[in-house]
């Protein structure tokens, strides 16, 4: 059997079954979406690198979050723009599990980066004068290098165990890129220790720091509620109401796509909610951030004021 992988050296992306029509007119708003994608995460990378008052633990690891987010859409989106515009387009054997790698990296390292920012925003809250000792820049550079390298690791896990299974055919992946579920489907052999796996990795990595998420949180809000003044518990919620958007947002999705049960037609549910993963949470990751988060703007607004001509 492992002779017959070599008889499938390319795949076609399917994608959407839509109209030539349809097609056009969704090319010109994912293209859109895809800039201000691109655009919003960089101008956070820009203003975080450039103004001296973001150079904290905190926007350290939004600017993480960003980079992610810019890899995240770039990796997939190019090619669902390429196909939106022309029939099926092939991809290598090499190029689809290169996508299914790099989806995983950036979609696990994502996953640790907010428990990283939910760790930072609880000892910003419920310990603010230890705060600067606790997440000191050797703790903060740890972190991300342990969030980078287990979504690094275990995106190799799932890609050692795929590497050995035979294609022998069909080779239309019934997606817009090669996401391992869809790319599992067209094994000419047993895929179920992947997907037990899969299932496994899925809980561990999404159920389990939702949970920690979860605690931190509850012990952000009776830390907040204990603080007299009115203001100080505005400015203790408001650190956090960013983070809580975009965390719901993206295990809300993550954890229907890999861990809830399925209903109906998984495989075209999964397609859907990954346009939304891949396209709509990088960018609005980066329209949280920047317009309900008061520092950005105020950095916004110094960086625009300094570029003005006097």
């Amino acid at each position: 059997m492992g002779g017959n992988q070599t008889s499938v050296t390319e795949f076609l992306l399917l994608g959407f079954p839509l109209s030539p029509r349809m097609k056009v007119l969704l090319f010109g708003l994912f293209s859109v979406f895809y800039a201000f994608t691109l655009l919003g995460n960089g101008i956070i990378l820009g203003l975080i690198s450039l103004d001296s008052q973001l150079h904290t633990p905190m926007y350290f690891f939004l600017s993480q979050l960003a980079t992610v987010d810019i890899a995240y859409a770039c990796n997939t989106v190019p090619q669902m723009l390429v196909n939106l515009l022309s029939p099926a387009q092939p991809i290598s054997f090499a190029g689809c599990l290169t996508q299914t790698f790099l989806f995983l990296t950036f979609a696990l390292t994502e996953c640790f980066l907010l428990v990283v920012m939910s760790y930072d925003r609880y000892v910003a809250v419920c310990f603010p004068l230890r705060y600067s000792t606790i997440m000191s820049w050797r703790v903060c550079i740890t972190l991300v290098v342990a969030s980078w390298t287990s979504g690094v690791l275990l995106a190799l896990v799932h890609l050692v165990l795929l590497l050995p299974l035979p294609f022998c055919g069909p080779q239309k992946v019934n997606h817009f890129f090669c996401e391992i579920l869809a790319v599992l489907k067209l094994a000419c052999a047993d895929t179920l220790p992947n997907e037990v796996v899969l299932v496994v990795a899925g809980v561990l990595v999404l159920v389990g720091p939702m949970l920690a998420i979860v605690v931190s949180y509850g012990h952000i809000v009776w830390a907040a509620l204990k603080i007299q003044s009115a203001e100080g518990r505005q400015k203790a919620f408001s650190t956090c109401s960013s983070h809580l958007c975009v965390v719901g947002l993206f295990y809300g999705t993550a954890i229907i796509m890999y861990v809830g049960p399925q209903h109906g037609d998984p495989q075209e549910q999964n397609k859907y909610l990954l346009l939304f993963h891949s396209l709509f949470n990088p960018m609005l990751n980066s329209l949280i951030y920047s317009l309900r988060n008061r520092e950005v703007k105020a950095a916004l607004r110094r960086r625009l004021k300094k570029e003005r001509p006097s």
